[in-house]
């Protein structure tokens, strides 16, 4: 994390390739220290490679090596990896970059053959340093995000290490675009940094944060609030790990000198050289150093030291990055194994999945067909389905409603029929009355006859009009059996006389039947049906024989 603090110093003070050589090592020391935890010793060689990696450096390669050799007869894929890649952070912090690049990719060989994703996102941020140190900053930042997203998917990741490698992640890509000058998205990333180190809700401070935090407070030329966060974390770094004093010591003076104080940056320079021979660690810092001190006895007129300096950091710059350096022949070559292989995997593959997919588009293409007819067919005996079933309802409900029809003109045939033979009926009693009267009238006249014996003997035969309404209105009731419902529903003000001629009306009697048929007078029957109209409410031109054929 100080790494990131540190190369916004330098972008902003040093451009310089030698500057980007910070960035890698700081990485490898920060690696360390976020990932301790998970290098809990599983053998006694790898518990002394980590207990001596800082100060007997060939010592601690050499444990290194013979855990790769004790994992590797205990098959245990998961812990050579990890040997290999602790191996290759330890070769370059001693700068020996040939030796880091290629345990990166023995590592990432195994790591992608058995699938062990959190290991291959670990290596993918070692490569990705290595690139952006040799100005492969596209190829870094893809390295960076690979192992971003390789972190983010990998759901079999437990919560804390995911956040802890994300802070990793973030933190490479913050300070590849802090090298490139680009602060706004640095503090972005830095953001991020800090947004997911709360997320752990550990309650314990992040002295990498805070130390990139007091880097950029730097930059902004925050000069006091920067030292002091510095000389906090320097108190905390002697107590935990005294090797990150070199970086610590670098940046204090870095942040003196741009207040102009030429003394305490001098010191804090040669303090953090100091640092470099006790640890053995972050040798970098001694190119970025001696660079520092030359600059800063140039501006003081002390010519002589300043050239030593400067010729100091030429020789361990050619013996880093000089031409004929193993680094130089290693990284600048690129002999990316790894990736040719890969991509020679790939184009297989590509050829495969394009035939693949070719046989895939014939098969699917005569899929298609065949189930278009089946849809078609489908669709076209769905069609003709229901179409039979819509004709066969249709033709039912035709059938239905001819034999409705047929009924109903049966019924009114035969109700006409029965009206008729009840009209008959009452015209012959009305007749037969009238014959018996006119009888009477004749017999009356001649004086021969006895009279009074004649009338008993008519009154045997003759009926009364209430006897012969009674007769009537049942046989017609029987006929048209809703006829007086429907009409006191609808009108129940109607008295028996209205009813009555109401049911002559029906029959089409005359008004002249209807007083024979009454009793009544040939007046009260158009009485009656005046009073009628009045009742139905009818106007003139309304006829009330149709009126009454209607119920």
């Amino acid at each position: 994390m100080n790494r990131n603090t540190f190369y916004k110093f330098l972008n902003k003070f040093c451009i310089s390739t030698n500057t980007k050589f910070i960035l890698l090592t700081v990485f490898l020391f920060t690696s360390f220290h976020f990932y301790s935890q998970e290098h809990s010793a599983t053998n006694p060689y790898l518990e002394k490679a980590n207990e001596i990696k800082y100060t007997n450096y060939k010592g601690a390669i050499y444990h290194y090596k013979k855990s790769i050799e004790y994992n590797t007869e205990n098959k245990d894929t998961v812990n050579i990896i990890l040997n290999l890649r602790d191996m290759s952070d330890l070769y370059a912090h001693r700068l020996d970059y040939g030796k880091a690049y290629d345990g990166y990719w023995k590592a990432l060989f195994l790591a992608d053959a058995s699938k062990d994703d959190y290991s291959k996102a670990m290596i993918y941020q070692g490569l990705g340093w290595l690139f952006s140190y040799y100005d492969r900053d596209m190829e870094a930042l893809r390295y960076y995000n690979n192992s971003l997203n390789l972190t983010k998917n990998n759901k079999g990741l437990g919560e804390v290490k995911k956040f802890e490698l994300m802070i990793q992640d973030y933190f490479s890509i913050l300070n590849l675009y802090r090298v490139n000058g680009d602060y706004v998205k640095s503090k972005i990333y830095l953001d991020s940094c800090q947004i997911i180190h709360n997320k752990l809700n550990r309650g314990d401070k992040n002295y990498f944060v805070r130390v990139e935090a007091a880097f950029l407070k730097a930059v902004d030329k925050k000069y006091d609030s920067a030292l002091e966060g510095l000389q906090e974390s320097n108190l905390y770094f002697e107590k935990n790990d005294p090797s990150y004093l070199i970086i610590i010591n670098y940046l204090i003076a870095e942040v003196h000198r741009l207040k102009g104080d030429v003394s305490q940056s001098i010191l804090y320079y040669e303090k953090s050289l100091t640092f470099s021979g006790k640890y053995h660690s972050h040798e970098n810092y001694i190119i970025m150093d001696h660079e520092a001190l030359s600059k800063t006895y140039a501006k003081t007129g002390n010519f002589q030291k300043a050239y030593q300096h400067s010729n100091l950091a030429s020789q361990l710059n050619a013996e880093v990055f000089g031409k004929g350096s193993k680094n130089s022949q290693h990284l600048f070559e690129i002999n990316d194994k790894y990736r040719v292989q890969k991509q020679k995997e790939q184009e297989i593959l590509n050829k495969q999945r394009i035939e693949q997919l070719e046989s895939e588009e014939k098969v699917w293409f005569l899929k298609s067909i065949l189930y278009t007819i089946i849809i078609l067919s489908l669709v076209l005996y769905g069609y003709l389905f229901v179409r039979s079933i819509r004709r066969k309802h249709k033709a039912e409900n035709k059938s239905i409603a001819e034999k409705q029809e047929m009924e109903l003109v049966k019924s009114k045939a035969i109700l006409e029929l029965k009206n008729k033979e009840l009209t008959s009926s009452a015209l012959q009693l009305i007749e037969k009355e009238e014959f018996i009267e006119r009888l009477k009238l004749n017999l009356t006249d001649d004086k021969d006859v006895d009279v009074r014996t004649i009338n008993k003997m008519l009154k045997t035969i003759q009926g009364s009009p209430s006897s012969n309404w009674k007769e009537f209105e049942a046989r017609f009731t029987a006929v048209n059996q809703s006829f007086y419902t429907n009409l006191k529903e609808k009108y129940p003000e109607l008295g028996q006389t209205d009813l009555k001629i109401c049911a002559l009306i029906k029959l089409n009697f005359s008004s002249k039947d209807m007083a024979s048929l009454l009793g009544i007078s040939f007046e009260s029957v158009h009485t009656s049906r005046y009073r009628l109209r009045k009742k139905f409410k009818l106007d003139r031109n309304d006829n009330l024989n149709e009126f009454i054929a209607d119920f």
